[in-house]
């Protein structure tokens, strides 16, 4: 699930056969700036707590979180693949995720999409 090295921030977003999402987690920090100056690894933290309140918010999805901050572990999960607004704020974390991405590059953020 995770790989065991300390460079940049792996974000695995997953969704089903018919590419609709399930879910997220990611491991890891951006390694751009010391801890508390890092504006990469803020705006992931950002667009990801915010895909996940969102959801969590204005959805009905059957839907389970747990992170752990010193590793920069957040793992979110739902039940059912996600309703339209879901999808919709699924999609909108992805857009930003590789917008970070392709400003910064692989080495502070690398991101992925995995079938299950």
């Amino acid at each position: 699930m995770f790989s065991k090295q300390s460079k940049g921030v792996e974000v695995t977003i997953q969704r089903n056969a018919e590419g609709r999402y399930t879910g997220f987690y990611t491991y890891g920090h951006a390694f751009f700036a010391p801890s508390g100056k890092d504006i990469v690894c803020a705006a992931i933290s950002v667009l990801i707590i915010n895909t996940v309140n969102s959801i969590e918010t204005f959805t009905d999805a059957d839907a389970t979180d747990s992170s752990n901050e010193e590793e920069g572990i957040v793992i979110f999960r739902m039940g059912n693949p996600a309703d339209e607004k879901g999808q919709l704020f699924m999609k909108s974390l992805l857009l930003g995720l590789e917008n970070i991405q392709s400003q910064y590059g692989e080495k502070h953020l690398r991101l992925t999409i995995e079938e299950v």
